[in-house]
């Protein structure tokens, strides 16, 4: 035996320090760690999501709460013969004949009166100067009654009168003894006033339907302002985008998706739809007014031109949904359908659109929801160029007759100069919000009624 023979067999073995599966090495540690970063990333980007979120909402509550109560003065107003009907004949013409400036006096001489039963002597020289704690509209109130129940006259009726909107934004903290000072609509004294028919009861919040039902009022009575005619003209909107997106959309996502062959010039179709999706809505606005008004001469704010604006801007959104949803459908489906004998065309709309139609509503209910939100192109059509102010008296009038839309409403509200349009503003955007959960949860609801499964 040699002696590298002998040195190797006389060698001791070296001895492997084996790593148990159940330690982590370093390089496990970091990536570990780097995993638990990231979850913690993630939970902060979500804290901080919510967070903005729950900011979002409490402002638009906070401040839209008030736009829904409003601040009512009752008072006994004698309805004087002397002063209404001469004749004593209750014509309707002859009572017609008295306008709001004759009702005025009458409305004056119940506040004094108001006044003397709560012990209380009127502080201005003139008892016109009571009439500013109401509504610039108390008189037309009292008129209106009086033509609607002319049997009336003589007697004395209680009136519920709208506070002014500086009476009812002192009761809501709006407005301050400090402010007030450099008002001239309305001074100390009224408040003192307004405090002491306060405790009787006389004047007093409650809450104001006529905010949800009632129309648009002009910038001297904010206390009047309603948004149910601006709802409305919503609604007839929604009808015209409805009608001619839903068909329109659907027919051409099935042709393209199912029917079209595969060349250039569908592929520069889908191109032009995808970009479609992404211009800004004003320039559809833009878009409309040339084309729908300016050429076709179609009536300008009218809810069929708003429609048809928006049914362009919500089109390519209901086109690229519908055709997710039907590429969504297994192509096992359309083979078994031909492979049994079936058309092209009875595949599509016996199998494919029926397993398709949940993405199909979903995407048409969210693409409606977008389209009642927009305010922009409702501006270029001229929504917010006059006063909603009546409710529409046909269906064909509803279409065609101007209106307002619920966005163009809170548009217009945000940028009047009286304080108490903003914060009508800031309820007319909870209402909106309301509009927008609905259709969401009608989606969600379609989605799960409609779904099946293969």
């Amino acid at each position: 035996m040699t002696d590298a023979t002998a040195g190797a067999s006389t060698a001791q073995p070296r001895t492997r320090t084996s790593t148990s599966l159940l330690t982590p090495d370093s390089r496990t540690r970091r990536r570990n760690a780097a995993e638990r970063r990231f979850k913690i990333y993630g939970l902060i980007a979500v804290s901080i999501g919510l967070l903005f979120l729950v900011l979002l909402l409490s402002t638009i509550i906070f401040n839209g709460l008030r736009g829904f109560q409003q601040t009512f003065v009752t008072v006994n107003v004698e309805l004087l013969e002397e002063k209404l009907d001469k004749n004593g004949n209750r014509d309707p013409a002859d009572l017609r004949k008295v306008s709001t400036f004759g009702y005025a006096p009458l409305i004056d001489a119940a506040l004094e009166s108001k006044l003397e039963t709560l012990g209380l002597e009127n502080p201005f020289a003139k008892a016109s100067d009571l009439r500013k704690m109401l509504s610039a509209g108390a008189p037309a109130q009292v008129r209106d009654f009086v033509l609607e129940n002319p049997d009336r006259i003589g007697e004395t009726v209680t009136f519920r009168m709208l506070a002014s909107s500086r009476v009812d934004g002192y009761l809501k903290g709006r407005v301050t003894r400090e402010s007030i000072e450099r008002d001239k609509n309305l001074d100390a004294a009224h408040l003192d006033l307004v405090d002491v028919m306060r405790e009787s009861g006389t004047v007093r919040k409650s809450f104001n339907w006529d905010f949800i039902l009632g129309a648009d009022a002009s910038e001297s009575r904010p206390e009047s302002a309603g948004i149910g005619v601006a709802m409305i003209g919503s609604f007839y909107m929604m009808l015209v985008v409805l009608g001619l997106s839903l068909p329109i959309g659907v027919a051409a996502s099935i042709y393209l998706e199912e029917f079209a062959p595969k060349n250039r010039i569908t592929d520069f179709i889908e191109v032009n739809i995808s970009n479609l999706a992404a211009v800004p809505s004003i320039v559809f606005g833009i878009l409309g007014l040339a084309v729908f008004i300016q050429f076709a001469h179609l009536p300008q704010s009218a809810p069929l031109v708003g429609g048809l604006v928006l049914t362009l801007m919500t089109l390519p959104t209901i086109i690229i949904a519908t055709r997710a949803s039907l590429k969504a459908v297994s192509p096992s489906i359309r083979e078994a359908a031909l492979g049994v004998g079936a058309s092209r065309m009875q595949a599509v709309f016996h199998h494919v659109l029926p397993l398709a139609a949940p993405g199909i509503l979903t995407g048409t209910i969210i693409g409606l929801a977008q389209a009642l939100g927009e305010t922009a192109p409702l501006l270029l059509i001229g929504m917010v160029g006059f006063i909603a102010s009546n409710y529409p008296e046909s269906i064909v009038d509803g279409f065609m007759s101007p209106n307002s839309a619920m966005p163009a409403q809170i548009f217009e509200w945000a940028k009047r100069a009286d304080p108490a349009y903003y914060e009508r503003a800031w309820g007319g955007i909870i209402i909106l919000l309301c509009f927008l959960v609905v259709m969401n949860a009608i989606a969600i609801i379609l989605r799960r009624r409609f779904e099946r499964r293969w």
